[in-house]
Order: C-alpha cells, then structure tokens, then sequence
C-alpha cells in the first residue's frame, strides 16, 4: 500500500519592523523559496502584505484562515491595527506591531498550529521608544517561550558562531561573563551540533583580550573565567573536543580552513565581522534553547535602503530553508506537553 502524503508544514514569517526591509524580504523569499511539501504563511499587516505583493507583480497571498492549498498565504493576527508604512522611519507604532505579530508566531508554534517561525528584522531603538524591555528578538523569545537559556548562533554552511554575550555595551562584557553562565552557552552549542547533523564535535572558545589575554599581561578573565568553564565543560563532554582560550584575531581563519565545527565569541561584534565579511548574503541567525525553530536573516531593518526595491533577499531565503530543515527535526529543547 502507498503511503499517505505527510501534512504539509506551515513555517511562519513575520514582518519586522515594516519601515525597514522586512517586508520586501519577507515576500520575496516566501514567492521564489520552494520546499516540497512546506508552505509559508506571511505574518503581519495585510494591507501592507497586498502592497508589497503588487509591487513584486505578484497576486496577493490568500489567508491562511481560507486556503488550505496555496504555496505562500497571509495571516494578520492584528486586522484592527492601522499601520502605515513609513520606509526609512523609526516609529513606536510599527515596533508595537512587530512585537504583537512575533507573539502571535510564537503562541501559534508553542501550539502546534506552526512549525517554526522565520522573523524579519525588528529595530532595536523601536523596541526601546515604544516601551518594550527587550534588547531584541533573542530575548523576546526567552521571555514568550519561558526558556531560562538561549544563545544566538549565526551560521553559513560549516561557519558556525555563538555568542557569549550579545546586545550589551562592550564596557559591560567583562562582568557579564561567568563560569556558570559561558559552561552553559558550551553546552547548549554541543547540543546545537547533534541538532544541525554536525559529523564532528570540535568546538573553539575565544579569549576576551588580544591574544586571549597574553600569559595574563592583558586582563585576567581567560584565567578567571573562561579556563575554568572549559576545564569544566571537558569533563562532562569528553565526546567534544574543545579548545580555548584562543585568539579571537585568527580563531576564524582556523574555521575557514575547516578546523573547528564551531566558535564561541565572547562579544557581538568579536563574532559578527568576521562572519558577516565573508557570510552577510547567505548568514543565518539561530536561536539556540528555544522549545521551537526560530531564525531570521543576519542583517537588520536597513533603513537607508527600506523602499527603494533593491534589498537582497538571499539571507532570508536561507533563514526560510534551514527553518524548514530544523522543523523536521526532533527539537532537543522542546519541552513534553
């Protein structure tokens, strides 16, 4: 007897911030990305999905409420909400939103109705003017999915980065890192490995300082913090092999030459230029401890570009394939219900 046809799954997008690039992304992605057996459900304002549609010469997506079939609908789980989009603009409007459409993403995967969600860019600054206590999307989805853990991974093929700390003002860096807390960003990037289908386990651990401290000559954190979360980390993971501290000035040139399966950064921007120099067309960004698949391009609103029809969609469209590729794996932080 042939076997029945699995049930398509759903992976939502959400809009972002509409006066940035998100929109235009979004559709573009969802219109030329084709998964067998997926389909992509648009998350936000639907006037502003109609608009964008006809701009791409495309016919506005039907709704998810009335089209079990379609390749790519559309559902707004704010109708009564007016929006304007305002390309260019920071508007406490349009962050509000994105923040409402991310929960109702949220909500809607925790329940099964989704399978995983792929977020457009949100404006940090947004977030803040509107009155809202996040840093950004990673901490956003802790908070909604009640998680006590995540990392954010940004990765492209077999370049994979997380980061110890993230959107902290780098005066901050020092003191936010612990023992506890860089054994557990360790042990969550492990996990990640199993859950991308990564052969090999070889993990580096950058220093904080240049030259990851030189002997102690430059701060003291690699022995302070960063040796002792190690020596811990290979004594519960002996499977692993994990290296560090290392030079954060040449850790990514051993990645390239296929040295390491993973690195993990002690700040933003020690990770982020690197891998944005030679990853920013097709990088995605990861949330690593979630109960659910959420990842998203690795660039921002681009504000200076929003409108102006020449934003490059490849980042999506790789967010939207690794996302359909997860949601068909089993989870390891999914919780049992």
């Amino acid at each position: 007897m042939a076997s029945m046809k699995s049930k398509p799954q759903l992976i939502g997008i959400t809009l972002g911030d509409v006066n940035g690039i998100g929109p235009e992304v979004a559709l573009q992605a969802a219109f030329r990305t084709r998964i067998p057996n997926t389909r992509w459900v648009l998350i936000g304002s639907r006037s502003i999905i109609d608009a964008e549609a006809k701009r791409l010469g495309q016919s506005a997506p039907p709704s998810l409420l009335n089209d079990n079939r379609s390749r790519v609908v559309q559902w707004d789980p704010t109708p009564d909400l007016k929006l304007k989009r305002r390309p260019g603009r920071c508007q406490t409007d349009a962050a509000l939103a994105a923040a409402a459409w991310i929960d109702a993403a949220v909500q809607s995967t925790l329940n099964g109705r989704l399978q995983a969600i792929v977020t457009a860019p949100i404006n940090k600054e947004g977030l803040m003017k509107a009155g809202l206590p996040y840093a950004g999307h990673t901490e956003m989805l802790a908070h909604l999915t009640d998680s006590p853990h995540v990392d954010m991974m940004l990765l492209s093929d077999t370049f994979r980065v997380v980061l110890a700390t993230r959107h902290i003002p780098i005066r901050a860096v020092a003191a936010s890192l612990t023992v506890s807390g860089l054994q557990q960003t360790i042990k969550t990037t492990i996990t990640s490995l199993n859950w991308l289908g990564a052969k090999q386990k070889r993990i580096a651990v950058c220093g904080l300082n240049p030259h990851a401290g030189d002997g102690g000559r430059i701060g003291d954190e690699e022995a302070r913090i960063i040796a002792p979360a190690l020596q811990a980390a290979r004594r519960a993971h002996k499977q692993v092999k994990l290296t560090g501290p290392v030079p954060a000035d040449t850790v990514f040139y051993h990645v390239r030459k296929g040295l390491y399966d993973a690195v993990i950064a002690m700040y933003h921007d020690q990770a982020l230029a690197p891998f944005k120099m030679v990853a920013f067309e097709k990088g995605v960004n990861l949330t690593l401890g979630l109960p659910i698949v959420r990842t998203s391009p690795d660039h921002g609103t681009a504000y200076a570009i929003a409108g102006k029809q020449c934003a490059d969609p490849s980042s999506m469209i790789a967010a939207l394939k690794l996302a359909a590729h997860l949601a068909r794996r089993p989870n390891p932080w999914r919780r049992a219900s």
